[in-house]
């Protein structure tokens, strides 16, 4: 797999990654076994990059990650977060920064994390303080990269000025399309870009049902866009996506990751997977190449993405909105 520059000063990554949310949380049961096996398969694959925090299993998904890497831990890039409460409350105070640090540190066991992010922006607290504690624990080798989520160019900027942010994490797909206001100020700090839910959380896989057909710990049960009345405009829009994919004798999933990737060669979407089979498919995704024609088509499809609001939860809703 080719790889691509996580910021000007970051680290060099496969141009696909890995998400391992969903190997402990959010899409219903998971089997763990399973999840080491294909975060192993993944990196056998030509996948350098693997994101965990904190806040998938408060430590668990981290104690999979670091299981699953441990063989090959010095040829990869790991990145996770801090910052949220168990009630999906924010706390960046620098105690607990630290704290989640070393805990992050010893459920995946390694020395050092590669990028540390700021999962959400936290209003109670300077982003100087943030950014200050950061910095100290890079300078203490416990972390080597600063990395944002969710953050609005403002407080990027003030980030930045107190320790050099190397990446921002946002939500960016075909069906998410908002953030590309922020992707300017990131291009002029030469800062990186990686997606989350980059398959609009499994709806631009093709494989969807409305959200009452979902188990009762699964994420999409409540999402918004999975509602009546959204999940029908959605349907039909990934519909029509699938038609142009095939056109190339690709799959939908192969589509939006493919689009994501014409977007910058700064952008490092980080699809999540369970199965061996999918995560092919998505690194796949690498070799399609759209036409300018192909991407006007995408946008004439879904020019403001999807319908429904990303997120019910109010500590969820980003710092820029």
């Amino acid at each position: 797999m080719q790889k691509r520059k996580l910021g000007l000063n970051g680290p060099e990554v496969s141009e696909i990654g890995y998400g391992a949310m969903g190997v402990s949380i959010a899409y219903g049961n998971s089997d763990e076994a399973e999840g080491i096996e294909t975060i192993r398969y993944a990196f056998d694959q030509g996948v350098t990059f693997f994101d965990t925090a904190e806040l998938y299993g408060w430590g668990e998904n981290e104690k999979i990650v670091g299981r699953a890497v441990k063989g090959f831990r010095d040829e990869i890039v790991i990145a996770t977060k801090f910052g949220f409460t168990h009630d999906y409350g924010v706390d960046s105070r620098p105690d607990h920064i630290r704290e989640v640090t070393n805990n992050s540190l010893r459920y995946l066991g390694v020395e050092q994390i590669d990028i540390m992010y700021q999962h959400r922006v936290d209003p109670n607290v300077p982003i100087e303080d943030v950014a200050g504690t950061v910095k100290d624990l890079i300078a203490e080798g416990k972390i080597k990269y600063f990395g944002m989520s969710e953050a609005g160019p403002e407080t990027i900027r003030r980030a930045h000025a107190i320790q050099p942010v190397t990446v921002l994490q946002t939500e960016y797909s075909v069906f998410e399309r908002e953030v590309e206001v922020i992707l300017p100020t990131l291009r002029e700090l030469g800062i990186g870009f990686v997606p989350y839910s980059p398959l609009g959380r499994g709806f631009l896989t093709g494989e969807v049902k409305p959200a009452a057909a979902y188990a009762e710990n699964d994420m999409r049960r409540t999402d918004p866009r999975w509602q009546p009345g959204n999940f029908e405009k959605n349907k039909a829009a990934v519909e029509q996506l699938t038609v142009l994919a095939k056109s190339k004798g690709a799959t939908v999933s192969q589509l939006a990751l493919a689009w994501l990737l014409a977007q910058g060669d700064d952008i490092v979407p980080i699809p999540g997977t369970r199965r061996k089979e999918r995560l092919d498919e998505n690194i796949a995704a690498a070799d399609l190449k759209l036409t300018p024609e192909d991407l006007a088509r995408i946008v004439e499809i879904l020019p403001d993405g999807a319908a429904g609001a990303r997120y019910a939860q109010a500590s969820m809703i980003p710092d820029w909105k």
